[in-house]
């Protein structure tokens, strides 16, 4: 016997909203118009759903803009005529009647909070009606479904009220606890540490809200350079949350960990370039098979130790940035994330395919940097040059190698660039890697050289000597 199931009858429903809020604070913007630069960042006019309100909000804003007081039902009521539209609002009657019904004019933050909170209503009832019609009237893939929805739904929980500190003096205690937090860390890293001590002392460490971008040619190590730094901060994390468990006698401690979105390799390239960096195991004579004894008790030893590390890896191709920020907000959410590597940056699938594709590049870009201010923790993004720098006699990478330099440049806190003279002439500092910060917004810039165990993928701390001008080092 089937069972029925509930149903919502949605007709004759008014959409959320509070006509007496927006009477409110129509009042009291009009009543004391300073009370105008209390809520202008937090409601719009079309965050109205009376359209006369929307009409006279709209006109009290395009007013202050211009005279920034003397804003009365008066002025408001001849501004409306000008655009004949009075007479559609109720007329000078109604105006009068709004201004002088106000219960109190301090409560505008209040009334506006309320008139938002029914707006975001009203605008996740429409997303979930196109959503309930998309799935009946415009048959579609469930996957494209799922990724319509889910954007509808983030671009709602994305919208923005008023910030919470805008005044010098918190901002400065804010300031001193991070000054007093970095002057507790041990080495002078006020940031993760990267696992490579010369970087970590020229950036003080993977600082939070930086968008960090590692570009190199093909093949030159960017992908097990991400892996390198991925290992480091997922072990400090472990270590965190240890430590914390420890103290707090609580199992459900939130790490750190790493999100790494693989827009090129499957998961399964990931794991056995992990497991070679972590057990130091010829990457080849894994693929073949021909491990000895000894590399396989390493390899035993590095999955153990690997499985106990917080990282997540999502190796769908050709995400979107709206998939993007989505995943990272839920991994988030559920186990805590501090630190997210994209690998990399030019396979991200455009919101637009039609723009030109600097146009594209710059949006993605920008949406990155955006995604590590809004998760308060660095993003890497790894990418390509192009092929400019092979053209020259000196093969290192510079900043205009970049491809659509521009648009990454500009966004970017820290660009680094790999580069191996051996790539190029295997006679030329076999196992020498340079990276090389070009531009680092908050700090000096140089080149850090690192050893490159090429057998298993895994880049090291440098010990040697080494020249970077043309000496004969290493």
């Amino acid at each position: 016997m089937a069972v029925a199931q509930p149903t919502f009858d949605l007709t004759g429903r008014l959409p959320p909203q509070n006509l007496d809020a927006e009477r409110s604070l129509l009042g009291c913007m009009l009543l004391a118009n300073e009370s105008i630069d209390e809520i202008g960042d937090l409601i719009q006019p079309q965050n109205f759903y009376s359209d006369a309100h929307q009409r006279i909000a709209d006109t009290i804003f395009r007013l202050y803009e211009t005279k920034y007081g003397g804003i009365d039902a008066v002025t408001v009521a001849e501004e409306l005529e000008k655009h004949k539209e009075l007479d559609e609002i109720g007329g000078v009657l109604y105006l009068s009647e709004i201004q002088d019904t106000v219960p109190h004019a301090a409560h505008a933050k209040y009334y506006a909070n309320i008139i938002r909170d029914k707006f975001i209503q009203r605008t996740l009832k429409e997303a979930c009606t196109t959503i309930l019609r998309d799935i009946f009237d415009e048959p579609q893939e469930t996957q494209e479904l799922l990724q319509k929805a889910e954007q509808l739904i983030f671009q709602i929980l994305e919208q923005r009220g008023a910030a919470d500190k805008l005044e010098i003096r918190d901002i400065l205690m804010d300031a001193f606890d991070e000054i007093s937090r970095r002057s507790e860390q041990e080495g002078g890293t006020s940031g993760q540490s990267t696992g490579f001590q010369d970087l970590d002392s020229l950036t003080s460490g993977l600082q939070k809200s930086e968008l960090i971008i590692i570009a190199a040619r093909p093949s030159m190590g960017k992908t097990a350079f991400a892996c390198n730094i991925a290992q480091a901060v997922s072990q400090n994390a472990k270590a965190e949350r240890d430590q914390s468990t420890q103290n707090q006698l609580d199992t459900a401690v939130p790490t750190n960990g790493v999100l790494l979105f693989s827009l090129e390799q499957s998961k399964l390239e990931l794991a056995e370039r992990l497991l070679c960096s972590f057990g130091k195991i010829d990457g080849h004579k894994l693929r073949q098979g021909e491990l000895d004894s000894d590399e396989r008790m390493r390899l035993l030893e590095a999955s153990g130790r690997l499985s106990e590390l917080p990282i997540f890896i999502d190796d769908q191709p050709s995400r979107s940035m709206a998939e993007i920020g989505a995943i990272c907000r839920r991994v988030k959410r559920r186990y805590g994330v501090g630190l997210v590597i994209v690998d990399y940056l030019q396979l991200i699938e455009p919101d637009d395919r039609k723009a030109p594709r600097e146009q594209q590049v710059a949006r993605i870009a920008r949406r990155l940097k955006a995604l590590a201010k809004e998760m308060n923790i660095p993003v890497i993004a790894l990418a390509q040059l192009n092929r400019g720098v092979e053209l020259r006699e000196d093969k290192r990478p510079r900043l205009a190698d970049l491809r659509e330099s521009g648009a990454i440049e500009q966004d970017a806190d820290l660009v680094m660039f790999l580069h191996r003279p051996e790539a190029y002439d295997p006679a030329d500092k076999p196992g020498l890697a340079e990276l090389i910060v070009a531009k680092h917004r908050n700090g000096p810039t140089g080149i850090v050289p690192l050893t490159w165990r090429k057998e298993c993928m895994r880049f090291e701390n440098f010990s040697g000597v080494y020249e970077p001008e043309g000496g004969h080092g290493f």
